[in-house]
């Protein structure tokens, strides 16, 4: 075929996978949309992206601000004596160069912890801490104590700093500026100058987060469209394969019912509805054929009652009018004896035709079963033809005969076979002059025995060669020759239930050959 098949099954299954893996999409897509909606409400601001943009080093300050998403985010770019050298967004940027220093690296290693504490006496003190993360954990660098006033008491982080102010100690506690939280991060501009970025941090809107954890469901709900096209595509994707075959073989059926014949022909789809459009179109066909078959059997039949009425309305009309001319007494005494004698002629030929009938239509009937045994054909035909052949040569017939010595067996009925040859010689005898040699050829063929019974006589006319073996046919025009025309379709019924075939050549004038082939017995 010019397309691959495809078993409905296969269909089915291909579908449903499909189908499957497109809801999964359609799930994995809804949850990055959701996703994507809360991390843009914990991080609204692409901070990494911003500290990597190139236009911080060629100083395009003002094209950063779009990073900004939000109220209290900000950025700042200072020189490397702390002055700010632009500024985007809220928050405090204003800073000192000490509050500068306390304010924690956005990607450093350490961070800076700070938080009150006492001592033995009550007194209030402040620790600040120094960690790193290791492999191990948390690991202090650092441990600076402050007095209640913030001025170092032991173990000071920067070097030659003795005191904090309250908003650097605010910066270290992560509690200023009040609603931020801010980081630095140094940076080279493109001329080799050193810079820092600080950043203001506004922090989670934890009321948004809230309504966005609780109104997640919302998201989903896009699931259902989507959800919805994707059953309705794959109902279409299944159905363009299904249904115009469907529509096929529907239309080819009712064409069928209402007497039309629709083929169904190459309709596509998966490889069962191909079968049985295929399987349709062939019963369709053996329907027509079947059709026609009942027509030829009805034209035949009539035929058949036509050919029986006329060959028995002749003897029974002859009959009668001389069974009329007797019983009124028209018939003198003399001429009595030939009417008797043409009476009895009509009755024989009448008999004959009704024997023939009866023959007929018993070999013709299903039930009907020879009586076959294993039988040398050699032998067989050796016997029946030297019982035949006083009557042939009285008839003035000449008779040859080429039979081989090797035996030749084969499952035959003998009566029945009998009876095939009677009527091929019978017809012979009937149809050919005086002085017409009969030959009769039997020979091996492979599997096969060739029996072949010959004449050199008129041989059959070509109108009527192809059809010899139909009822009612005969070999002469006139009906008058005294044959019923059922002898060779008797002949032919009983070769073919011995499992043969029987055959005409015949040429005009040149006599007729008729050949019958009939299976060996395997040895």
């Amino acid at each position: 075929m010019s397309r691959k098949e495809n078993l409905l099954f296969t269909l089915l299954v291909k579908n449903y996978l499909l189908f499957t893996l497109t809801l999964l999409a359609i799930a994995g897509g809804v949850y990055w949309l959701w996703d994507c909606r809360f991390e843009r409400l914990l991080y609204p601001v692409d901070w990494d992206a911003l500290a990597d943009d190139p236009r911080l080093a060629r100083g395009e300050y003002a094209g950063l601000e779009d990073y900004l998403q939000g109220a209290g985010n900000g950025f700042a770019v200072l020189d490397e004596n702390g002055a700010v050298l632009y500024r985007a967004g809220e928050g405090e940027l204003e800073l000192t160069p000490g509050e500068l220093d306390c304010v924690a690296l956005y990607r450093g290693e350490e961070y800076l912890e700070a938080f009150p504490e006492k001592d033995a006496e009550g007194t209030v003190r402040y620790r600040v801490l120094r960690t790193r993360m290791t492999g191990d954990g948390m690991q202090i660098t650092g441990n600076m104590a402050l007095d209640g006033e913030l001025r170092v008491v032991s173990g000071a982080l920067t070097p030659g700093k003795t005191a904090y102010t309250p908003r650097e100690y605010g910066i270290l506690a992560g509690t200023w500026p009040t609603d931020s939280q801010l980081f630095r991060q140094p940076f080279t501009a493109a001329d080799g100058t050193a810079r820092t970025l600080l950043l203001c941090v506004a922090p989670l809107d934890d009321a948004a987060i809230a309504r966005a954890s609780q109104n997640g469901w919302q998201v989903w709900l896009a699931a259902l469209p989507l959800y919805g096209l994707a059953l309705a595509f794959f109902i279409w994707r299944v159905g363009r394969r299904i249904r115009p075959p469907l529509d096929r073989l529907q239309a080819a059926v009712e064409a069928q019912a209402q007497g039309r014949t629709v083929p169904v022909g190459d309709c596509g789809g998966v490889q069962e509805l191909q079968r049985i459009g295929r399987s349709f179109d062939e019963l369709t066909r053996r329907l027509a054929a079947s059709e026609r078959e009942r027509e030829h059997l009805d034209r035949e039949r009539q035929r058949m009652i036509a050919n029986i009425s006329h060959d028995l309305k002749t003897p029974v009309t002859v009959i009668a009018g001389y069974v009329d001319a007797l019983a009124d007494g028209k018939v003198p005494p003399g001429e009595q004896g030939r009417y008797l004698a043409a009476i009895r002629s009509r009755t024989q030929a009448l008999t004959g035709l009704i024997n023939a009938f009866h023959e007929y239509s018993k070999v013709d009937h299903p039930q009907f079963a020879l009586q076959c045994q294993t039988v040398d054909l050699c032998e067989f035909l050796r016997e029946y033809l030297a019982a035949q052949y006083d009557a042939i040569a009285l008839a003035g017939f000449e008779l040859e005969v080429s039979i081989p010595e090797v035996p030749c067996l084969c499952r035959l009925d003998p009566f029945q076979m009998g009876r095939a040859l009677d009527n091929l010689l019978g017809n012979a005898l009937r149809y050919n002059r005086l002085g017409t040699v009969l030959s009769v050829t039997l020979a091996p063929a492979g599997r096969q025995a060739l029996l072949t019974v010959a004449d050199n006589g008129e041989g059959i006319p070509p109108d009527r060669a192809d059809t010899i073996f139909d009822p009612f046919v005969v070999g002469s025009d006139a009906r008058s020759s005294g044959g019923s025309g059922l002898g060779l379709s008797i002949t032919r019924r009983l070769v073919e239930l011995h499992g043969g075939t029987i055959t005409l050549r015949s040429e005009p004038h040149q006599g007729a050959v008729f050949e019958i082939s009939l299976p060996l017995e395997t040895q």
